[in-house]
């Protein structure tokens, strides 16, 4: 029995663009969750990224919508339009991260990451230690280390989003991997203490 392989986005689109419902449809259940995601974890915001999830698809369905094929993938568009729409709640400072100048490359230190050290410290810490760290991180390295390691966005298609060479995309993951690798040693040196250690008024706010 001969299996057709699922639409491409392209071929999803061009039937959203036809009036499809079930495009939409088939297109919103494979993109959203990573959409989400990036925002969530951008914004550390369950309304922001859900306000703003909706706002991409919405767009897609736009007169205007601006999405050429022949410039880059339908998945990077999105991921595009979630990061304009994420710098615009920023902007208006629904969001509490501090807008960065290029000057604030220069003040991060070289650091260097060795073999497999951050994936080995990843699984000793767990997970959560290294959400944590990611949200730590000065926006344009977290762009990255979201877009190319959490949801394996390619290079080219990451540099189209943030709109830089691809060379500054590989640059700011390598400096980017490297402060998460500081940050996950500093934590397995200098652990938190137990939430009951804590001042019980600090853990509700």
């Amino acid at each position: 029995m001969k299996v057709t392989p699922p639409e491409t986005d392209d071929e999803l689109f061009v039937r959203l663009r036809r009036g499809e419902e079930s495009a939409f449809v088939a297109l919103y259940r494979r993109r959203q969750g990573a959409i989400y995601r990036f925002v969530l974890h951008m914004s550390r915001s369950p309304e922001v990224a859900e306000d703003v999830t909706q706002e991409v698809f919405v767009a897609l369905l736009r007169d205007a919508c601006g999405y050429d094929p022949d410039r880059g993938t339908l998945s990077g568009y999105l991921f595009g339009i979630a990061r304009k729409l994420l710098l615009r709640q920023i902007e208006r400072g629904r969001v509490d991260v501090p807008l960065e100048s290029d000057s604030e490359d220069a003040a991060i230190p070289e650091l260097a990451v060795a073999g497999n050290a951050l994936e080995d410290l990843t699984h000793r810490e767990g997970i959560e230690a290294l959400r944590r760290a990611i949200g730590t991180l000065p926006r344009r390295y977290r762009e990255v280390v979201v877009l190319c390691d959490l949801e394996e966005v390619d290079y080219a298609d990451a540099a189209g989003v943030l709109g830089c060479p691809i060379g500054t995309v590989r640059s700011r993951l390598h400096r980017a991997r490297a402060l998460l690798l500081d940050k996950l040693l500093n934590h397995e040196r200098h652990p938190r203490p137990p939430v009951s250690a804590l001042n019980p008024i600090r853990c509700l706010t």
